[in-house]
């Protein structure tokens, strides 16, 4: 596990898979997440995707009560995390390389699809989402240059 001030995050395991019959190299296992490895510490209470449009940017959005932990499965994108004393932290995560990042609650974050084609983003929460909760709360990150990520 990697630290950046309060993030963490871990690049993660990559295995080619072979073909049953003669051994032919027929694509990549990738491992997100086992119980034992430690790097989720509480249950994972929901598990979901989200697709990122080319160019596109989610958030940045503070969640009150969850930690969550990203990792983009197809594409590349940006995350952009600010930390307690206002600073930006920019980590990438793609399918080339799986980086699983752990945003804990109360840190805000954003993600920026930094590819030509559509990104997916697959996300662990140890809080699941609720209509009404009012648990997300969107923000603004006023003095980041965006407008570095425009193509």
């Amino acid at each position: 596990m990697l630290k950046v001030d309060e993030i963490d995050f871990v690049i993660l395991e990559k295995h080619q898979t072979k073909d049953i019959v003669d051994g032919h190299e027929n694509g990549v296992l990738t491992v997100i997440w086992r119980d034992w490895d430690k790097i989720i510490q509480k249950e994972p209470k929901m598990i979901y995707t989200s697709l990122v449009h080319p160019n596109e940017t989610k958030g940045p959005h503070l969640h009150h009560h969850r930690t969550s932990f990203f990792v983009c499965i197809s594409g590349k994108v940006m995350f952009v995390i600010k930390d307690k004393d206002g600073k930006y932290h920019e980590i990438e995560s793609s399918e080339e390389k799986p980086t699983l990042i752990q945003i804990p609650k109360g840190i805000p974050s954003a993600h920026i699809n930094i590819s030509s084609q559509n990104s997916i983003v697959l996300t662990i929460a140890d809080v699941s989402w609720k209509p009404n909760d009012n648990e997300m709360e969107n923000v603004s990150f006023e003095n980041y240059e965006w407008n570095k990520w425009e193509n």
